[in-house]
């Protein structure tokens, strides 16, 4: 697919192995999988961070190199049963801190017109996320502004 603001394909690289079942080397409990995750998330981890340490630290140090294959769920879906969701979408979370860097730089340097290009682009994926968003994961009302993103990054 190609990129959103250049002419450019999408970066290639490489896929994960086709897999049905968990390795044999790896046999954690899902359970014990489930608290971990739980337990990460309330340290104020992401969910992709949260995937990174289960697979590098693992459980009880034995590694956990895919979280849906050893439980059948996903991460966000075992923070949803356990009332540990983020209040936004990790994607749009992180756009929204980028695009409040952005602007504390333009404010500070007016003459950065990369920087100018820079946060339209984000501020353009981050309204296109909203809409995405909006109903299911967002309010029907919420709208994309420097200062709700400023509030929600509080």
């Amino acid at each position: 697919m190609a990129r959103m603001h250049t002419r450019r394909r999408g970066s290639s690289g490489s896929d994960r192995p086709v897999a049905d079942e968990p390795p044999e080397w790896s046999d954690v409990d899902a359970d014990e999988i489930e608290a971990r995750v739980v337990e990460l998330a309330e340290q104020g981890h992401d969910p992709s961070v949260i995937g990174l340490t289960l697979r590098d630290e693992g459980v009880k140090g034995v590694p956990v190199p895919n979280v849906k294959l050893a439980t059948g769920k996903k991460v966000t879906e075992i923070l949803e049963e356990n009332d540990a969701k983020p209040e936004i979408p990790e994607d749009l979370y992180k756009l929204m801190e980028r695009a409040v860097r952005l602007r504390n730089h333009a404010d500070e340097n007016g003459q950065d017109y990369q920087n100018k290009r820079a946060l339209q682009n984000t501020e353009s994926k981050i309204r296109r996320l909203v809409n995405y968003y909006r109903g299911d994961e967002l309010d029907e009302e919420f709208k994309y502004t420097y200062d709700a993103a400023v509030k929600l990054l509080e």
